[in-house]
């Protein structure tokens, strides 16, 4: 099973980028992958959510719905609830916030494990790695710096 993986060091507390990510509803404010989030379902920031994004390239809206939420640890879990921009069937994402204690800042960790054809999953991994998760963390520690 693929597990695509990206990872960074954002300089801000640990509070402040877990604020920015767990506002659920928020992602198209700092991901530059996508114009428009809409809530439609659920409460943002509560297990259950889910939000219907619109890519920034265009294409048909698609669905993700939040499946875990631990503010102690600081993660959470979210998955595609039906047909999605990539294609893949089975798909959980999480992302992971820790403090970094001798700097003050933050390591952030963001992977998936899905299913698609095997022939796609090359490209899917570096799409996901480099392009989603990669992408969404070198934002996020602009947004914040």
């Amino acid at each position: 099973m693929p597990r695509p993986y990206a990872s960074g060091v954002i300089a801000a507390p640990a509070d402040t980028v877990w604020a920015q990510l767990r506002a659920f509803n928020d992602l198209p404010s700092w991901h530059p992958a996508l114009s428009h989030s809409e809530l439609v379902e659920g409460v943002d920031g509560q297990v259950g959510a889910v939000r219907r994004l619109t890519m920034a390239s265009g294409g048909d809206p698609f669905d993700e719905k939040l499946i875990t939420l631990d503010d102690t640890v600081r993660t959470f879990t979210y998955t595609f609830t039906g047909a999605n921009p990539f294609g893949v069937r089975r798909y959980l994402s999480t992302v992971r916030v820790s403090p970094i204690t001798d700097t003050g800042e933050t390591f952030v960790e963001w992977w998936a494990e899905y299913d698609a054809d095997a022939s796609q999953e090359e490209e899917l991994n570096t799409t996901f790695a480099d392009g989603v998760f990669g992408t969404g963390i070198k934002e996020l520690r602009e947004k914040l710096a």
